[in-house]
């Protein structure tokens, strides 16, 4: 016992008859295992989380990439449809008055602007669709821009041709004045003749101081105071231009003292003639005259109150022409009013 306990003994021999030394083995340790293990797994699951991420990243650099190209095809699609709408606007903002085709390809254009603008709202829009909208819709401004150029170089044709027409027009319009003041004047200057021509003249005066009687027996006298009435009497001469028909004479019946004598009651008025402008006269009478006749006429004046003594004259107007002029001097009466 001392010796095995001894470190300094002497080491046992081989010998059958010494204790056997024990061979069992001592238990392993598994703490290294884990360790491997765990470190492994956790250095997978590293690599994982980077790879994933790196994808992750990728994803989301293709999707950005993807997204920018798709914004920026929009951003281009939306040019071009701004551009078609910018001629678009040049065209309504023309004063060419779209008509007939004209406006019916507008209202197509309006449509096609209307389906453009509904595809490019949305999210997920398709630019194809949008892109084959948009080529239509420029297609038809242009030729509508054709026919508006064709349309404007019409009215720009008509617009000289109009004015042109204006100008001959106006040429027209003052050849057609001076002829109408030329056919004015020939035919104020034909009625003046045809007027003076058809003026009847009279002639053959005879102015007789008349005294009526009590029991009605008329005789002629030169003296005032008997005087009663003043017959006039004259004859229209011949015109073959003054048609038949009743013709209208105006009376101005002068006195002693030069002036007009007016009587309402007889019917004095004013009188516009050609060569002493408006007078006064004292009364109107109608005459029948037969074209191309000589008839006379006989008219019996009479003056409200007594004749006066002195010189009394007549003139006859027609047509504002004088057409005839006498006279009559009434005496004084004698002695003893004889």
């Amino acid at each position: 016992m001392d010796n095995y306990n001894n470190p300094n003994a002497p080491t046992p021999s081989n010998n059958p008859t010494k204790s056997p030394v024990s061979n069992t083995p001592k238990p392993n340790d598994n703490r290294n295992l884990i360790y491997g293990i765990l470190i492994t797994a956790l250095i997978l699951v590293v690599g994982y989380l980077i790879y994933d991420k790196t994808k992750t990243n990728s994803t989301v650099n293709t999707l950005q990439t993807q997204y920018s190209t798709v914004d920026s095809s929009k951003n281009a699609i939306q040019a071009e449809y701004n551009s078609a709408l910018a001629r678009m606007d040049s065209l309504t903002g023309s004063n060419v008055k779209l008509q007939g085709n004209l406006a019916e390809s507008q209202k197509e254009i309006e449509t096609l602007k209307t389906q453009i603008k509904e595809e490019l709202s949305k999210n997920n829009a398709d630019l194809n669709k949008a892109r084959s909208l948009i080529s239509e819709l420029r297609g038809k401004v242009d030729n509508l821009m054709v026919e508006v150029a064709k349309l404007k170089a019409e009215n720009q044709q008509l617009t000289a041709s109009n004015q042109q027409l204006h100008t001959e027009r106006d040429t027209l319009t003052n050849r057609n004045s001076n002829l109408n003041q030329n056919l004015t004047a020939t035919t104020d200057a034909k009625n003046k003749m045809e007027e003076e021509a058809s003026t009847l003249h009279a002639s053959g005066f005879n102015i007789s101081a008349i005294q009526v009687k009590s029991n009605g027996k008329e005789s002629e006298t030169t003296k005032a105071k008997k005087a009663d009435l003043l017959r006039i009497s004259f004859y229209l001469d011949e015109n073959r231009i003054t048609k038949t028909g009743s013709k209208s004479l105006y009376l101005v019946v002068k006195g002693p003292d030069g002036n007009t004598i007016t009587i309402p009651s007889a019917g004095s008025g004013t009188l516009q003639t050609k060569q002493d402008g408006e007078i006064t006269y004292t009364t109107a009478i109608n005459v029948d005259y037969e074209q191309g006749k000589r008839v006379p006429v006989s008219y019996d004046w009479h003056q409200n109150g007594k004749y006066q003594q002195g010189d009394y004259t007549i003139q006859i107007y027609n047509n504002g022409y004088k057409i005839g002029e006498g006279s009559k001097t009434l005496k004084k009466s004698g002695f003893l009013g004889l």
